[in-house]
Order: structure tokens, then C-alpha cells, then sequence
């Protein structure tokens, strides 16, 4: 039994645990919204020609927020869900300045906008986590850092 419970991931700080929400909030919203109503999100965000496409990245993205919902609210975010969060909201930012000169709506660039605030907050919380961890390195005994036992 001690195994499990060693494997349970420590509860999050509420910084991280609060952007997973807000993420994952955001993330269900602009996911689910091309799925329940197509013609009102063509009508902000431009037609598509490829409606069934459009669906699957909604339920792509419904998917990553439901997860991020997930953990934050039982405040367990693991350094998977962490990349996940930030790796996907920097893949979408990307995609959205690439191409909204050229072929999508200019409204994505808002978008894009909100995806890099959202990359920057993973960004400040992956500082904290290491500058707390390189702290605590630094405060361990000279054998502890060799690896001698102690």
C-alpha cells in the first residue's frame, strides 16, 4: 500500500491548480462551442470548408480541457498534465499566427494572444517549481549531493 500512496502526485499550488482551471475552462468552452452550434462559430471565426475538421479539433480540444478541468479541481496537476497544458496551448497560439494572415479569420489572432497569456503562466509556474527545487538543492549537505548516504 505505501507504494500507491508514494505514487499519488503532491496536491498543487493553488497558482497552478487555478491555471489549470482557467485553461481548461477556456479550452471546453472553444472545443465544444464548433460541435453544438457550427453556424454561430463560422460566423465569428469565418466559414470552414471542412466542418467535420473542425469538429474533431473541437473535441480534440474539449478533451485536453476536460483534463486539465480535472486535475485542477482535485488539485493534482502532474508535470504530464503540465506539459500537456502548455504544449498544446503553444501548438495552438502557433498555429493561429501562422495562418491566420494568410487563410484563416484575423480573429484567431486573438486567440493566439490568449493561448501565449496561457503559455506564459505555465512558463512562470515551471520558473517557481525550479527555483524552489534548485533552492532546496542547494541547501542539501555536501554528501546528499554526491550521493553519499547518510
Amino acid at each position: 500500500m505505501e507504494a500507491i500512496e508514494e505514487l499519488k502526485p503532491e496536491r498543487a499550488e493553488p497558482l497552478v491548480s487555478g491555471l489549470a482551471i482557467a485553461q481548461g475552462a477556456f479550452d471546453v468552452v472553444t472545443g465544444v462551442w464548433p460541435i453544438v452550434h457550427l453556424r454561430s462559430f463560422e460566423a465569428v471565426t469565418g466559414p470552414k470548408p471542412e466542418g467535420w475538421l473542425v469538429k474533431t479539433v473541437g473535441a480534440l480540444i474539449t478533451v485536453i480541457g476536460g483534463a486539465l478541468l480535472s486535475g485542477g479541481l482535485r488539485r493534482r496537476v502532474s508535470p504530464e498534465l503540465m506539459l500537456l497544458a502548455a504544449g498544446s496551448a503553444a501548438a495552438l497560439a502557433a498555429v493561429d499566427v501562422i495562418y491566420s494572415p494568410q487563410r484563416i479569420s484575423p480573429v484567431y489572432l486573438l486567440d493566439a494572444a490568449l493561448e501565449g497569456v496561457i503559455v506564459t503562466g505555465w512558463g512562470v509556474v515551471a520558473a517557481r517549481a525550479w527555483k524552489r527545487r534548485s533552492a532546496s538543492e542547494r541547501a542539501a549537505s555536501p554528501e546528499e549531493a554526491i550521493g553519499v548516504p547518510t
